[in-house]
């Protein structure tokens, strides 16, 4: 079932009016990534000041979510003793089936759900369709006519939940962000149809699909028909033919190797007993083998049952066909999960600066991982954007708004305008960053134009710039020249190396002042048009709008930092933690001897570690002291990145494969901070922004037809033996920019001066005619090929059009550019032997055997890695 956005506050209203002492506490589980994190922050806090008990329990990936559903949310069944209860999944089990993987459908013979309603929360494109149209019990049944009939259930509509709806009963509950009720109504029919068909079985003939239906008339014998013949039902032939399906992707997350996948979503409430009839084909088909040859005198002869059957086929494969594309498509991204729990806060009327906060680091998170409407992909400027899709005009909607709950939620402050006539003269108004706070008390929120510079609070100027991954991409800082142009940049600044390499908030004050009109001047020189943003003193800020301004808050004298930065160290929390930081400070020499005495293949012990970072994280996002104890983490993490990467470039180790290009790490002082998918997803944007740019300075243009050549990059686990792949998209397609704006406009350009072209050509080619018809005059003769003329001339110009607007329409095709390096991996492990682990919920993250690593990149370089 899914939730619409306009009833998003509905559920937790009815949790709190029916929750009582004896209810069991909601049970949230939280995926290990900032966003999620986030999210759970602003729940929590709501449920706090409703007095609803809650626990939480964070997921590292599909193991853990089936271990949880085993030990944790099983027990809750009212089947199974418990009392039923909710249970929140952030950024958890968006793509596979949750009822089967958690084992609360009952397809075992219990009842399903039995009480227990799970909510899902998820940024994470394609959604599980059997989550969606389906996840509720099934209905009751009354006898009419003689057979049983469903009885339509109160509150819900083909998988929307309606204003009437009572949970009592469990299931499971999608919360729309609004993509499923405008983008996914085909599927949605395509889905309840097949749901709603009884269960046909399937024949060579049937495959093949070949004969007429006369043919089948007369061929038809019964035997053919025989209720108690053995033959292999659609699903399982489905389920040998075609399980390369991307819907079937939950169960080989969990086991790759299997050979027997779950079946496909529409299939599974048809095994709870939704019409999954064979006694009504069966009877048809007896009956007809019974009939006699119809005399002159009787009418038509009906059609046999195997063509009836052929018929029904037919419109399932079209029906298959729909989800089909849906899975195929691609990985992409939409509305992150903590703004969505805003918005559920809002219609509350809970919203606070806390919340707003969380809201603003989980949103800025998305971008630190590359995460957009074409799925994980190299950020790349002056690319069109999508219509829809984070990062797209929708991503610049939300972060609009966030501005504007800025600006309500933090006014300025009487005093400050009172004393100050010119608010023009506060810092953030004038070019120069906050860097302190305003008063000692001061907790606000204000925005800020930030450079793209990394932690330029908490680092010198110098190593600021050096390690932002939109600099080191444009100056090539991993080269020679690429640093020799940085110092060439600062001397044209007027900023001395001694000066900027001092710690920023110890800079000359008349130097960062002037900071921000020096980079303006001189980043046009060096192709950095989106270093600084726009603002008010510069003409360039229209409406007021602070487009591209970033976030800073203040916690008193304590500190102040940007969202960017707090997404920056609670994400090197997650993916290096304080320990295995301060481990690599100390030395490595007792690394190696814990790696030969320990052995952890399954990766139980990784997990276990990972979950235990989760609580410094989840402790820092609200402990300032200990986000600021947690910042050299985070640099240490982002000086591994550019000094592997650019080793990675200077050695180049990088190798052009067919479909992709591909890097390994697996050696070197920071090998052992890249086992962590997240942090090697880091490198991987580092090293595929460096090659896009490189591209396009010596082509003009990305490559494959402007998608970008994807990148994977696999970085060696010692400790268990395993390389982790991961496979970024190449930044072509949409939703990578703050819209389409620029697009728009070049576009608009190109049309301008082509109808231009095109109007001098017909003036040009009418003041010809003229000529040419005054001649005829006065030859005598007749102007009957007049008309071929202008008739040539209509058809090169609309031949002109369709050309170009192929050109303009290409890139806004469904799907254009998307990651699809999670179907690919699925096709490998399907067609290959590699020993391969899919456990991470990132679509484009796989685990692979160190033995079997040549031969699964040899097989993927044959898949279509990219939409």
């Amino acid at each position: 079932m899914y939730l619409p956005r306009s009833l998003l506050s509905t559920l937790y209203l009815h949790l709190q009016k029916t929750h009582h002492p004896l209810s069991p506490p909601v049970l949230i589980l939280v995926a290990l990534e900032p966003d999620a994190l986030c999210g759970c922050r602003i729940l929590t806090q709501l449920l706090k000041r409703d007095y609803i008990p809650h626990k939480i329990q964070p997921i590292a990936g599909y193991g853990d979510l089936e271990k949880a559903g085993k030990n944790v949310i099983q027990p809750m069944m009212e089947s199974n003793g418990g009392s039923g209860g909710v249970v929140v999944c952030l950024g958890v089990g968006g793509l596979v089936d949750l009822g089967g993987l958690l084992g609360i459908d009952g397809e075992e013979g219990g009842s399903s759900y039995g009480g227990v309603e799970v909510w899902v929360i998820d940024a994470r494109r394609p959604w599980n369709l059997g989550n969606v149209f389906g996840g509720h019990p099934p209905p009751a049944q009354i006898e009419e006519g003689g057979e049983l009939v469903n009885q339509p259930q109160l509150g819900i509509d083909g998988g929307k939940i309606l204003r009437n709806y009572k949970p009592s009963k469990g299931g499971i509950v999608v919360f729309d962000d609004g993509d499923i009720e405008e983008d996914l109504t085909a599927e949605r029919d395509a889905y309840l149809a097949l749901v709603e068909m009884p269960e046909v079985e399937e024949d060579e003939d049937d495959l093949e699909g070949s004969d007429t239906e006369a043919e089948d008339e007369e061929d038809d014998s019964p035997a053919d028909s025989r209720p108690g013949q053995k033959r292999k039902s659609w699903t399982d032939r489905d389920e040998e033919n075609e399980s390369s399906d991307d819907d079937d992707r939950p169960r080989q997350r969990r086991r790759s190797n299997s050979s027997s996948p779950i079946p496909d979503s529409p299939t599974r409430p048809r095994q709870r007993g939704l019409l999954s009839l064979n006694g009504p084909a069966a009877l048809t088909s007896s009956v007809g083998s019974r009939s006699v040859s119809p005399t002159p005198g009787q009418p038509p002869k009906a059609p046999s049952a195997r063509t009836l059957r052929r018929r029904l086929l037919k419109i399932r494969r079209k029906h298959e066909s729909v989800l089909q594309k849906y899975y195929s498509l691609g990985a992409s991204y939409s509305e992150p999960i903590s703004s969505m729990m805003y918005s559920l806060a809002s219609e509350l009327g809970r919203e606070d600066n806390d919340l707003l906060w969380m809201t603003i680091v989980g949103v800025t998170s998305m971008e630190l991982y590359g995460r957009s409407s074409v799925g994980v992909a190299v950020t790349t400027q002056k690319m069109p954007a999508s219509p829809k899709g984070w990062l797209g005009t929708r991503g610049s909607r939300i972060r609009q708004l966030l501005r504007d709950e800025v600006r309500r939620l933090n006014p300025p402050e009487l005093s400050d305008s009172s004393f100050n006539s010119n608010r023009n003269t506060l810092p953030e108004n004038s070019g120069i960053i906050p860097t302190t706070a305003r008063s000692p008390t001061d907790t606000s929120i204000r925005l800020s134009p930030e450079p793209r510079f990394l932690l330029i609070r908490h680092w010198s100027l110098y190593d600021s710039m050096l390690h932002s991954p939109y600099l080191s991409a444009r100056l090539h800082i991993w080269s020679e020249n690429g640093r020799k142009r940085l110092h060439k940049l600062l001397a044209k600044m007027g900023v001395s190396l001694v000066q900027c390499k001092q710690s920023y908030t110890h800079m000359d004050m008349e130097l960062k002042r002037g900071l921000r009109s020096k980079l303006l001047k001189y980043s046009d020189m060096y192709g950095l048009d989106d270093l600084v943003p726009s603002a008010d003193t510069d003409g360039r800020d229209r409406g007021g709008t602070k487009e591209g301004w970033g976030f800073v808050r203040s916690w008193g004298w304590r500190a102040t930092l940007s969202a960017q930065d707090v997404g920056v160290v609670v994400g090197a929390l997650l993916e290096v933690g304080k320990k295995a930081a301060a481990t690599l400070v100390d030395g490595s020499n007792d690394r190696g001897r814990d790696i030969k005495e320990t052995s952890d293949e399954d990766g139980t012990q990784e997990g276990e570690e990972w979950v235990g970072r989760f609580w410094d994280a989840y402790d820092a996002l609200e402990k300032i002291e200990e986000l600021k104890a947690a910042l050299p983490t985070a640099q240490l993490l982002h000086r591994a990145i550019l000094r592997t990467g650019t080793g990675i470039i200077e050695k180049k180790q990088i190798r052009h494969l067919r479909a992709f290009r591909m890097c390994v790490v697996k050696e070197g002082p920071d090998v052992m901070l890249f086992t962590h998918p997240a942090a090697l997803t880091k490198l991987a944007l580092w090293v595929g922004e460096a090659i896009s740019e490189q591209e396009r300075e010596t082509k003009g243009k990305l490559s494959h037809g402007g998608r970008g050549t994807p990148l994977v990059v696999a970085g060696y686990n010692e400790k268990r033996g395993v390389y982790v792949v991961v496979g970024a998209g190449g930044g072509g397609g949409g939703g990578m920019g703050f819209g389409n704006k620029q697009a728009a406009k070049e576009r608009k350009e190109k049309r301008e001066v082509k109808l231009k072209a095109r109007e001098l050509k017909r003036k040009n080619k009418e003041k010809v005619r003229e000529q040419k018809k005054e001649a005829r005059r006065l030859a005598l003769r007749d102007d009957e090929d007049e008309e071929d003329e202008t008739e040539s001339e209509g058809s090169d110009s609309s031949s002109d059009d369709d050309s170009d607007e192929d050109e303009d329409e290409k890139s806004q095709v469904l799907g254009f550019g998307r990651n699809k390096f999670g179907n690919a991996f699925q096709e490998v492990v399907e067609e290959t032997s590699a020993r391969v682990r899919i456990d991470s919920f990132e679509h484009c993250v796989v685990e692979v055997k160190k033995e079997d690593l040549a031969g699964f990149l040899e097989s993927l370089s044959t898949k279509t890695l990219v939409g």
